[in-house]
């Protein structure tokens, strides 16, 4: 096939599914909060029905996959307990308060007119990720819960997981006519990408989840509005006050580097207040013996034999490793300051005894998550009770944090009056 032959039918292609997803979601948008409900429970089912099918098609992943990085395969992969995992999530995300037609401001004009702001589906979202098969059901979910169609594009290398899981998506939904509010993007061509984030008029928003290569690449090319889930260099800083919290600071910073390491809120730099210094004699031999590299500034390499010097790439870097950038700070201010330079406006976390240094670097780190003594492992919106999240939103405008099926709302001013008619 010629190259403007197969132009034209990736056009012809991407147009097809703008053209399915908008007429869907016109469908989508008139069902009641229970049959979104009904439906999302089925699709529960199905997944779990199908769980057999679905790790045999992540297997096939996996082996095409074998040279991908550990961090990659390992969010690649699926088990038995992470399948079940994506089916409870559905059901955590079905149980929710519906969000559609909820009044967000209500109240009587003087002029009699009652005013009501009620929240109102976005339309057609294009979803755009990398390796996790999870998020092919998590954004189903989700959108589907707020009266959404959705146009799903995985990356490659998770191709055949995320068909298996979209296609028990779709059966449920092809029982009630519904089967085009979720379609998946049927080809790794990444042209299509670039037609799908210019159709203005026929997505409504772009949401992309990925590493900082596709969330720029989506950025640059996009006409439609994006809301980012971009890079989690995030941060924890042991404050001076640990007064008798020094067991609590070793278990968070553990945590939140280790728990999982190839994850967005996991921690990739530890400030530690030069007062506090002496803790990193125990915490650097607790990581070290779990398997973290630590690199390190000149004052914390004093208490951390073995720990190579950190340089600026070190601290602006997202290893989604066992890799820890480690730096001393003289105040909270400095690690502030640190934070607002290399973080991502992701998660930041602080362990302090002083109630007035918690109240300091809340307020003084621009980030979508802010945890006082607990770990970054928490910024996610299953832990929010949100069921799942379409992505950790690093923008300002629209959504921050996790975003749930709320999110995934817009809004309409609805006026109810008697006749009434301006003077």
């Amino acid at each position: 096939m010629s190259g403007s032959a197969a132009s034209n039918e990736l056009t012809a292609l991407c147009d097809a599914l703008a053209t399915r997803a908008a007429r869907a979601r016109r469908l989508v948008a008139r069902t009641t909060g229970e049959q979104r409900r009904s439906m999302l429970m089925e699709i529960a089912h199905a997944i779990r029905e199908r769980t057999a099918d679905i790790l045999a098609a992540n297997e096939r992943d996996l082996a095409n996959g074998a040279d991908l990085p550990e961090a990659m395969r390992e969010r690649l992969g699926l088990s038995e307990s992470r399948v079940a995992d994506i089916a409870r999530a559905v059901e955590q995300i079905a149980d929710q308060p519906d969000p559609v037609g909820s009044v967000v401001d209500g109240r009587c004009l003087p002029n009699g007119i009652r005013l009501e702001k009620r929240r109102v589906p976005i339309g057609t979202i294009l979803v755009i990720f990398e390796s996790r098969p999870n998020v092919t059901v998590d954004a189903a979910a989700l959108c589907l819960k707020a009266g959404n169609s959705v146009i799903l594009r995985g990356g490659k290398e998770a191709l055949h997981s995320n068909t298996a899981l979209a296609d028990a998506v779709r059966s449920v939904l092809a029982r009630h006519a519904l089967a085009d509010a979720v379609q998946l993007v049927p080809t790794t061509d990444r042209a299509a990408t670039t037609l799908l984030v210019r159709m203005n008029g026929r997505i409504d928003l772009c949401i992309p989840r990925g590493g900082p290569g596709l969330i720029k690449a989506v950025s640059e090319s996009a006409t439609i509005p994006v809301v980012k889930h971009d890079a989690g260099n995030c941060h924890l800083y042991l404050d001076e006050h640990l007064d008798g919290m020094e067991d609590d600071a070793i278990a968070i910073a553990i945590n939140a580097k280790t728990h999982r390491t190839g994850v967005c809120n996991a921690i990739e730099t530890l400030l530690v207040h030069s007062a506090s210094l002496p803790i990193l004699d125990r915490l650097g031999a607790k990581l070290v013996g779990l398997g973290v590299e630590l690199r390190a500034d000149e004052r914390c390499r004093d208490r951390l034999p073995g720990a190579t010097p950190a340089t600026e790439d070190d601290f602006a870097t997202e290893f989604l490793a066992p890799i820890l950038a480690v730096a001393c700070v003289d105040s909270i201010d400095e690690a502030c300051a640190h934070i607002e330079r290399f973080g991502s406006q992701h998660t930041e976390a602080i362990v302090t005894a002083s109630t007035r240094s918690a109240q300091r670097f809340v307020q003084g780190v621009d980030a979508a998550n802010v945890m006082v003594n607990c770990s970054t492992r928490f910024a996610d919106g299953g832990q929010y009770g949100l069921g799942a999240e379409i992505g950790i939103s690093t923008d300002k405008l629209h959504a921050r944090g996790p975003m749930g099926a709320q999110d995934l709302t817009t809004y309409q001013w609805v006026l109810t009056g008697d006749g009434h008619v301006r003077a």
